[in-house]
């Protein structure tokens, strides 16, 4: 089976980088699921962003997020990734990861 390559846009790499060793190494599994044509194992929709986003969800040291599109055929792109500190996702980081998604021809 053919993985579909991960594309990962603005900081999005060094931000998943900078996640503790345990939460990157789940995002990694997660990815990797994705990258095969399956589900992560807990993930939302998020249409706030762009049609076809989803968010990678993880527990552990806290909360982190993913968030990626997967529906375009040439890759995965993962528009960003950062540690979730409120309950609601900030406006800031859903503006973020909306203007990488235009920036991808989202």
């Amino acid at each position: 089976m053919k993985l579909k390559p991960l594309k990962f846009v603005g900081s999005s790499l060094d931000d998943l980088r900078n996640f503790p060793d345990e939460a990157r190494r789940a995002a990694g599994f997660d990815l990797y699921a994705i990258q095969s044509g399956l589900e992560p194992r807990d993930w939302r929709e998020m249409p706030i962003v762009g049609s076809g986003v989803k968010e990678i969800r993880l527990r552990m040291l806290g909360e982190w997020r993913v968030v990626y599109v997967a529906k375009l055929q040439d890759a995965v792109y993962v528009l960003h990734a950062f540690q979730k500190k409120t309950r609601k996702t900030t406006q800031r980081d859903i503006e973020l990861a909306r203007r990488r998604y235009k920036q991808i021809g989202g």
